[in-house]
């Protein structure tokens, strides 16, 4: 195990290279001058620009650039922005509000997802299942920007449960609303896989085996039946966690949240490269540590899987 751990992390080494490498070039193309656009309307001087550039770096080539980044981010530093500010100051504010969302939608998607799809897969062809089927397509079908309005109107404006927008990110109930938007997607795809998984498992032979060893229906659920459904159901949510914090640029905008997404929107359209990169890289962090994790489950969920 400890090996398989090692080769692992080896392996991530040329990946979170070579990811945030493209994500550098792809802001460095990016139209618009950072620096230019501190002077708004009015014309800078020249020699300022020059000295600006050249103390933030952006006078030297690419790869240049690209190099003293990741000898900063060796040190834990992840640059300034254009105007002076630490870039982990500016995502210290943004990624805990980012986190408590994704942790309300990866909680909502999974638990709520799984029983949806056990309840279908155990009761195919059913009406319970047809339910389920209805119900996951209409979401898959319905974009996040229109959910979002609908649930914001139906919660927030005629059942005054909620606010409409949140007014302090730091509150849980306040992210309950646009946490459940957030992971309505996610919900969907959860449970049509479940669904799928637990159907096809209940034909099983190790199932009839179990069921003519007179073990009881619980046990059966839980060890037999549930514990070789989820594999596939765990590499979906370990790749989705990251998804979920990535992705919430429309949710947050919806609800008014200043997180992770908000943060990213704003960066790329100021042209602030460091702001961008350095989110980018935390989010590559999290996607490879939840990739690893996923990957030591499997032995856990089935006891045929080891990594030697």
């Amino acid at each position: 195990m400890g090996r398989y751990v090692a080769r692992r992390l080896l392996q991530m080494i040329p990946v979170f290279i070579g990811t945030t490498f493209l994500v550098f070039c792809m802001i460095y193309v990016l139209p618009g001058d950072p620096v230019r656009s501190l002077w708004g309307d009015k014309v800078p001087d020249p020699a300022q620009l020059a000295a600006i550039r050249a103390q933030l770096g952006l006078d030297q080539p690419l790869w240049q650039q690209y190099l003293d980044y990741m000898g900063g981010l060796l040190t834990g530093d992840l640059g300034t922005t254009t105007v002076g500010r630490p870039v982990a100051d500016e995502m210290g504010r943004a990624f805990p509000v980012t986190i408590r969302l994704a942790v309300i939608a990866f909680l909502f998607s999974s638990v709520a997802g799984i029983t949806l799809g056990v309840l279908g897969g155990m009761r195919r062809g059913k009406y319970v299942d047809t339910g389920i089927l209805i119900f996951t397509m209409l979401v898959i079908s319905m974009p996040v920007f229109v959910l979002g309005y609908v649930m914001r109107h139906v919660f927030a404006t005629e059942l005054g449960w909620v606010t409409p927008t949140v007014q302090n990110s730091e509150e849980i109930g306040q992210l309950l609303l646009p946490g459940v938007v957030l992971g309505m997607l996610s919900l969907a795809y959860v449970a049509r896989l479940t669904r799928t998984t637990v159907a096809e498992n209940l034909r099983a032979d190790f199932m009839r085996t179990a069921r003519a060893k007179g073990l009881p229906r619980r046990r059966i659920v839980r060890v037999h039946l549930l514990r070789n459904s989820m594999i596939p159901v765990v590499t979906f949510l370990g790749t989705d966690l990251g998804a979920l914090m990535g992705g919430a640029i429309v949710t947050e905008g919806i609800f008014n949240v200043h997180g992770v997404g908000r943060l990213v929107y704003d960066a790329l359209v100021r042209r602030e490269s460091a702001v961008v990169v350095g989110t980018v890289t935390v989010l590559v962090l999290i996607y490879l540590a939840a990739n690893l994790l996923v990957d030591l489950l499997y032995a856990v969920l089935d006891p045929r899987i080891r990594y030697a």
